[in-house]
């Protein structure tokens, strides 16, 4: 095995949940292979790097081990090399650490009812 598809490889050293998802990443444009964009049914080899943008992280991740079924978490890390830069990885906890405040909700109102809790769900971006 000298090749392995990309959206393939991303999804068994568990970049992606799914390979549905990878594939969709993708096909949107946020992988890049040696810095050119691709399509889901491309190849990866032994030692290309990707870019991979996933939620607003950049990812650089050089290919080491080709695999193509979905291994365990300490398998998975041996398969890439990651040379995602400090601040990119720190780009969460600088925006938002210290930024937010714990919730707090008066005493004896009770727990929310379902519309309460929808509204906060949707103020604060979670699921509705």
């Amino acid at each position: 095995m000298d090749k392995v598809r990309i959206d393939k490889w991303l999804w068994a050293v568990r970049i992606f949940k799914s390979r549905t998802l990878a594939t969709d990443v993708v096909k949107k444009g946020k992988v890049r292979l040696n810095g050119e964009p691709v399509k889901p049914s491309s190849n990866v080899t032994v030692g290309d790097r990707l870019t991979v943008l996933k939620e607003g992280f950049n990812l650089d991740l050089e290919v080491v081990k080709l695999l193509n079924k979905r291994v365990g978490a300490p398998l998975a890390v041996t398969a890439y090399v990651d040379h995602t830069t400090e601040e990119e990885m720190n780009k969460f906890k600088d925006w938002f650490v210290g930024k937010a405040k714990g919730e707090h909700r008066e005493k004896g109102l009770g727990r929310p009812t379902k519309r309460e809790r929808r509204d906060l769900e949707g103020f604060k971006g979670g699921e509705e």
